[in-house]
């Protein structure tokens, strides 16, 4: 078992108890405006004493679970192929020993990673994305593994209609076209969530975060902020709908916290991850 200081508030069970496993993925290498992404999972942990392991919202607490923190992976900084193989291998082990992976990043590339191995294990599997940027590009700047492309990688891999998009605000005029074709897009907000519960009902879910979804004025703290997003409160309420899902594996992503020396981003992650620990412990 990890010390107390090198894991996220209370996630402290042995590896074979857990349900649940965290672990960091520490990568921003093709981080394509404000590089920092890579220390987010760390100051996570770091930070997390500063929240109550209890949600007043669900009535539950973090202490009543059996949830393990594995800290994160030795990434491959130079290489995003070998990062990516390195988070398959690693989400593909949690899987086959019947646990949830529960990523950390990390730029929103890591996503691609942890979906190849849940895509290997769920041949149904659909996506549920909260995101300022659509993610869709065939390539950026010539090199098609960018955290500007990991939707459209992933789209490779589930196929039309399998992944749900809410709060984009941003994209070039092609990443739009494709979307109507073969995505579902809930563009600047997550009005779109009821719906989206609806229609993956009964379906293997992962649910990848991007942090800068949110407002940069209250999350200032992300490599590639885009004003227009959605409130703390918001995003809050379309966590909560996750209850109705069958969340097989989440990340959250894009927190780079030496870009708010606040440490409001940091904390505002910090309870958010909380609450997804405890919806997807329903």
């Amino acid at each position: 078992m990890q010390s107390e200081s090198n894991v996220f508030i209370s996630c402290t069970a042995e590896y074979k108890d857990a349900g649940l496993v965290i672990f960091g993925a520490p990568f921003d290498s093709t981080a394509s405006y404000r590089p920092g992404a890579r220390f987010g999972c760390k100051a996570m942990r770091a930070e997390s004493f500063g929240i109550e392991t209890y949600s007043p919202v669900q009535d539950k607490d973090l202490s009543d679970y059996s949830i393990f923190d594995a800290g994160d992976l030795e990434m491959s900084i130079g290489s995003a192929n070998t990062a990516l193989g390195q988070i398959y291998a690693a989400s593909g082990k949690i899987l086959r020993d019947g646990k949830i992976p529960c990523m950390l990043g990390g730029e929103h590339l890591v996503t691609l990673g942890a979906v190849r191995a849940l895509r290997e294990k769920y041949d149904d599997l659909y996506i549920l994305q909260f995101d300022a940027h659509a993610d869709l590009r065939d390539s950026y700047l010539g090199v098609k593994n960018s955290h500007a492309c990991v939707m459209r990688r992933c789209y490779e891999l589930v196929g039309d209609g399998r992944i749900f998009q809410l709060g984009i605000r941003s994209g070039e005029r092609e990443e739009f076209k494709f979307a109507k074709e073969h995505t579902v897009m809930s563009r600047f907000n997550l009005e779109g969530m009821e719906e989206a519960v609806s229609r993956l009902a009964g379906k293997n879910v992962y649910f990848t975060l991007d942090l800068d979804v949110l407002e940069p004025s209250v999350f200032p703290g992300t490599g590639t902020p885009e004003p227009g997003g959605v409130s703390f409160s918001d995003l809050h309420s379309a966590i909560m709908k996750l209850q109705g899902l069958n969340i097989v594996g989440f990340d959250i992503t894009e927190l780079s916290p030496h870009y708010d020396q606040s440490g409001i981003s940091v904390m505002a992650a910090c309870k958010i991850l909380r609450e997804i620990l405890l919806v997807v412990n329903n």
